[in-house]
Order: C-alpha cells, then structure tokens, then sequence
C-alpha cells in the first residue's frame, strides 16, 4: 500500500467516513496512521466523536492489535505561518502579518498556494522521520476535497506555476508534486452505485489519469444488502396471485379465504418487489461501470443502524477484509 492515501468523492458518499475507517484499517497490528482534514469541516472529529480538531496532531482512536489513528485539520492561514517562519524566518512579524488580514488575503488571492500549504503539510508529514530514521507514520490518509476538485488540488505545481517561477514556493510545489506523482500515492474515490456518483467517479478517474496522478481504488459505499436474486425476481414477475397469497397464509400471514389478510397483502408486496426489481437492475449496471474502469474495486455495506463510532470500526475490519492493508 501507498503511504499516502488520498480519498475523494462526489459530495454525499461519504468520503470523510471512508477515510476515517480507511485510516482505522490502516492503522491495525501496531501501525500509526494520520488522517489529515482539509477542508475545515471538522468531520473526522465528529465520527470519532471527539472534540474539534486544532491545527496540531492529536491522537484520537486505537485501532485492533494496538496500532493508533492521529488526526490533524489543517488551517491555511497557520499552514502558510510554518510556511513563512520555515523559508523566511519571520518570527513574531509572521504574526503580525496575520492580525492585519495579510495571511487571509494571500491565500484568497492565491488559491493555488493554499492547496500547496494543504497539500504541502500532508507530505511533510509522509516524509517525516523520528531520530532513529522511521517514518513518524506508516500511513497518512486525506480526506480530499470532492471529486470535480480533487486534479486540480492535487496538481499543484500548475496551479502555482504562475504565481512563482523560482524560489521557496516554486521548489515547495516541487518536492510536493514528486510526492503526490510517485508511488508512495494512491488516489481513492468513493462512489455509490447510483448513476450521477458513478459518472463522476469515471470523470474524475480519467481526469487523474491525465495528470498523470495515481488512481488507486474505488470504493462503493452505503451498497444495501440484496435482498432477491435473480431467480426471486423472475418468480415474482411469473407467479400467480392465488399462489402468493397461499403462501402468505401457510406463512401465518392472514387466512386463505377470498378477501382476506393474506389476499391483501399480495399487490402492495409485488409493487415493493417491482421497485426493488428496478434498483436491483440500475445497482447491477452501475456496477458494471465501475468494474470497466479497470481499478481495484470494494464495497461497504450501509449500516442500518446509521453510522456512529462502532459503525467506523464495522466498516474499517470490513476494509481489513477485503485486503485493504
């Protein structure tokens, strides 16, 4: 596995709590993963359920067999105050660049360096290395931006290309782009098996290819359990009314005569089968599209309970499972 995992998404898929199980997976036998926010939502600490995030590593779940998930939201503003502090040595005035609005109206200005200052603070910490010469962390995972945005943030070196030819920016969108544009990365999207997630995943995905970024996985998420197969379905389309309703009686479900329970409940069962038939039929050819994109594929069940911190472990040894490790 990569070490730096970047996981994106249509809005509404749950990218945030695929990262967060994807990092508890990770992170399991002993390993320590950080999960890196960029966005400024505070969604991790709200599935962890955990206080908000500072703009600073804080360790926030143990993972089975001991390992440990740190979690880190990044802030552009004190992002670009390392920055100034690293390249320029600015101290105390690095502050009062910030109380006089400075720092805010750079990075408005300058969208493209802020993605390097966010994108810049992940892989510094992939590179990161303690006294003895190990990786502080064996993985950092992203929660990304969602997909119509998630090239362009990643592509960082174009983006600054016109704001700095040379110097400190220049180089730091280098050694960024070197990370970001080798192995030690991998760039998941998350999907549902609904058409517009899955449009956009097979977008996003030649769009990455074309940046020569690396695409990674997808990931299907909230897939709801089947229900009926094939041959159910067929069944129900053929069978006679009189003998659905047989069945539902033998099952103790009303009387078999004329007008009863049983004989009710036929017609509003078969149009929940005809509307499952129709989900069954669109999930299968979504399917199908994602399987065409030639790229490691995994599901995650929709929990029904809804999703708490239990549910995140749920998913992340579902992860394990399918050989995410």
């Amino acid at each position: 596995m990569s070490r730096l995992q970047v996981v994106s998404g249509k809005g509404g898929t749950g990218k945030t709590t695929v990262a967060a199980a994807l990092a508890l997976a990770l992170a399991t036998e002993g390993k320590r993963a950080l999960l890196v926010e960029v966005e400024g939502r505070q969604g991790i600490a709200q599935l962890f359920e955990t206080q908000a995030l500072p703009y600073e590593e804080r360790k926030i779940a143990v993972a089975p067999g001991g390992g440990e998930v740190y979690a880190l939201a990044i802030d552009p503003e004190l992002a670009l105050l390392d920055y100034l502090q690293m390249f320029y040595k600015l101290g105390g005035a690095g502050r009062a660049l910030k109380k006089l609005g400075a720092i805010d109206f750079a990075t408005t200005i300058a969208p493209g360096l802020r993605d390097v200052l966010l994108t810049g603070k992940a892989c510094e910490a992939v590179r990161r290395k303690d006294k003895r010469g190990r990786f502080a962390y064996d993985y950092v995972v992203m929660d990304a931006p969602p997909t119509g945005r998630i090239t362009r943030f990643l592509n960082v070196n174009d983006e600054v290309a016109g704001l700095a030819k040379i110097g400190p920016i220049h180089n730091q969108a280098q050694a960024v782009m070197r990370v970001l544009k080798s192995p030690e990365t991998a760039v998941h999207l998350v999907t549902l098996l609904e058409e517009m997630p899955v449009q956009e995943t097979a977008d996003g995905i030649a769009e990455l290819r074309a940046a020569r970024l690396p695409v990674g996985r997808t990931i299907v998420n909230m897939v709801r359990p089947a229900i009926l197969d094939e041959a159910d379905l067929e069944l129900t389309r053929e069978a006679p009314r009189t003998a659905i309703a047989k069945s539902l009686s033998a099952a103790g479900l009303g009387g078999a005569r004329r007008g009863g329970v049983a004989e009710r409940l036929v017609e509003p069962l078969l149009t929940q089968a005809d509307e499952y038939a129709e989900r069954y039929a669109l999930e299968r050819e979504q399917r199908a599209v994602l399987q065409g994109l030639e790229l490691p594929m995994h599901e995650l069940p929709l929990l029904a309970e809804g999703m708490d911190l239990a549910g995140l472990y749920e998913l992340a040894k579902e992860l394990r499972q399918q050989g995410i490790s």
